[in-house]
């Protein structure tokens, strides 16, 4: 009887010890679903006549800091950032090392956004911020907006808002040189919120930045701005969504580089309109050259007939501004000639079948290219040399439920170099009709504007798929659609210039507006389906 009493005490001992060392929530028991709890601080929370340099933050459970680089902000912002700890490693406690001297008179948030979150089950807690004052009294005003996109159906998440006192040292051109008086952030939404400020006139910008760093760069940095004064207490509620946008860059030439024998690229920032290349140096009289820009890309490539030199001479001219540059040649390779097809199987009744080329194509020999249907008879085209890119377009009747032979031998194509082509041969198809969709759009334009209508291909606008202009109420039709998702947007072009223009912080110009149809956002279209909605613009 002892033993089996020993064996008993043995097994609820082991039992015991076992369950006295698991750490966490025992297997089967209810999942923790709350936030940690801000216990208590030291400094106390909203201490006034604050001159400290070390604050201790204490939690009822051990807590983590996640994304504190992206969650955490100081307003008004400190020039040397605090120093939290720790970071990496769970803990009771948050320190903040204040490094910097701080403002006098000045009500500081210290908000670590939804960054602070239990170790065991990452439940958040949101918005958590430590607030003092250097003054005798913490400032308690606030101030609430929206974010929205000028071009994207989707508005970018952790968006900068900033407020600027408006006092004597203020000018417009603050924006680019100085960091504000208060900033919040968007984190995952957006909705900003401002709390603790100070009465008075402010001005307000929002900022989707490259690098946090509060100073509007725009090379890299979306803007908004609001184009009244805020004034506080009154203006508690933004009525009006801040709209970012991209501004163009004015024109500035950057450098000319050979990038291979016989190519030079020249670098640009800004608008390019009316850019030329002049050449300065003399070359021979067979000497050619073809200039194009390069596609989303603030380049223009220029290539040439080498010739025996160690360098040209160029007049970079746009309509307001005149460079010269030399641009040493060094390079000793051609790049050989690389063709390729712009069709992988299906040619759709919407689509043109170009050839692709590296190398612009100055001369075509349309008695070495052929095109056959399946019965192999002889299909008539037309050639259509893009001037802006180096591509090769093959025009002719699209027929349903058709197969297509194209073959180009040798010496068909010749760049600019003189490299001419290898043997290209390329097999394509047609659908039925009953293989595409269409979408008509019964237009409501309220208030008369000009209207750029354009379909785009998928929810997240990845290529423009067609573009037409009204300036009335009417009916609009795309049609031979294939089945997929698309995005339908009005352009309300205020200066009826037929495209979208951007706006300008500077000249306080918004850009033109976007109005997004969300029934045909929220629609895939299907083969041989007709969608007809209505669209008001208004």
């Amino acid at each position: 009887m002892k033993t089996i009493f020993k064996f008993l005490y043995l097994i609820v001992a082991v039992l015991f010890i076992s369950n006295c060392a698991r750490t966490g929530r025992p297997e089967g028991g209810p999942k923790d679903e709350n936030a940690p709890l801000f216990v208590i601080a030291k400094p106390a929370y909203e201490s006034t006549k604050f001159d400290e340099k070390e604050i201790k933050l204490e939690f009822d459970e051990f807590i983590k800091l996640k994304d504190l680089n992206k969650q955490f902000v100081v307003s008004p912002p400190m020039k040397n950032p605090p120093i939290i700890s720790p970071q990496g490693t769970a803990s009771k406690e948050i320190n903040i090392e204040i490094l910097d001297t701080l403002q006098q008179n000045t009500t500081y948030i210290l908000n670590f956004g939804n960054a602070v979150e239990d170790n065991n089950e990452g439940n958040q807690l949101e918005n958590f911020k430590y607030v003092f004052s250097t003054g005798d009294y913490i400032d308690s005003l606030t101030t609430v907006g929206v974010i929205k996109d000028s071009k994207l159906l989707e508005t970018p998440k952790s968006v900068n808002v900033l407020l600027y006192r408006i006092d004597t040292a203020f000018n417009d051109s603050i924006i680019y040189k100085k960091k504000p008086n208060y900033i919040t952030n968007t984190l995952d939404t957006t909705v900003f919120n401002f709390s603790n400020l100070r009465k008075g006139k402010y001005m307000m910008i929002a900022l989707k930045e490259a690098i946090s760093d509060y100073i509007f760069n725009p090379e890299t940095d979306k803007i908004g701005f609001v184009s009244d004064t805020i004034s506080l207490p009154k203006d508690s509620i933004i009525k009006k969504p801040i709209v970012l946008f991209q501004e163009n860059l004015p024109y500035e030439f950057k450098k000319g580089k050979e990038v291979t024998k016989g190519k030079i690229e020249f670098g640009f920032t800004g608008n390019a309109k009316n850019l030329k290349v002049n050449l300065l140096s003399k070359v021979p009289d067979t000497f050619k050259s073809v200039s194009k820009f390069m596609k989303d890309k603030d380049t223009l490539n220029y290539w040439f007939t080498p010739i025996d030199v160690d360098s040209l001479n160029f007049i970079i001219a746009n309509n307001d501004f005149l460079d010269t540059i030399t641009v040493k040649l060094r390079k000793k390779k051609l790049d050989s000639l690389e063709i390729s097809s712009s069709i992988r199987g299906a040619l759709h009744f919407r689509d043109t079948f170009f050839l692709k080329s590296n190398n612009p194509i100055v001369k075509i020999d349309t008695s070495k290219i052929s095109l056959f249907d399946k019965d192999t008879l002889a299909v008539n085209y037309k050639v259509l040399a893009s001037k802006k890119e180096n591509k090769v377009g093959f025009i002719f009747t699209k027929k349903p439920k058709e197969k297509y032979n194209f073959k180009a031998l040798p010496n068909a194509f010749n760049d600019v170099f003189g490299i001419q082509n290898d043997t290209l041969a390329y097999k394509f198809s047609t659908k039925e009709i009953d293989d595409y969709g269409r979408i008509t759009l019964n237009i409501n334009n309220v208030n008369g504007k000009n209207l750029i209508i354009e379909l785009l291909s998928g929810n997240k606008q990845d290529e423009l798929v067609e573009r037409q202009f009204i300036t009335t109420s009417g009916k609009i039709i795309f049609d031979l659609l294939e089945p997929k998702k698309y995005t339908i947007r009005a352009i309300i072009d205020e200066n009826k210039n037929n495209k979208w223009d951007t706006g300008s912080y500077l000249k306080k110009r918004f850009a033109e507006r976007i109005i997004y149809n969300e029934a045909i956002n929220k629609v895939a279209l299907r083969a041989n389906f007709f969608l007809e909605e209505n669209f008001t613009v208004d």
